[in-house]
């Protein structure tokens, strides 16, 4: 074989080599975490006023708050629109201008899911 098919298989083995080790840190931090922590995050118990009220007031209030829909500065405002802050938070088109934690998103996603309970 002569030296140029040689750098030739050599830069396509190496092409291979770097494509095929793709690196996804989005995966990774998904995935980070024990599985006791996982099942603590999603409790059914999730309280609104210790978790999920804090999160809003830092991320939403600045625009729902009361002069554009939906309006959520009591409980009732958010758990009438719980579904829909949770499709929002959840795809991330919400807060426009912010970005929520994995955490955030997913204690949002678990007290909706759970009954979005006022406790």
């Amino acid at each position: 074989m002569n030296i140029t098919v040689k750098i030739k298989y050599a830069l396509l083995l190496l092409c291979i080599v770097v494509t095929s080790c793709e690196y996804n840190v989005e995966e990774e931090l998904q995935t980070e975490g024990t599985e006791e922590e996982v099942v603590e995050l999603c409790n059914p118990d999730v309280s609104f006023v210790a978790k999920i009220k804090p999160i809003i007031d830092n991320n939403c209030i600045r625009c729902h708050n009361g002069s554009q829909f939906p309006d959520l500065r009591t409980y009732t405002g958010v758990s009438n629109s719980a579904q829909r802050v949770q499709i929002r938070v959840v795809n991330r088109t919400m807060p426009i201008g912010g970005a929520l934690t994995n955490d955030e998103i997913e204690l949002i996603r678990c007290w909706v899911e759970n009954g979005a309970l006022n406790n």
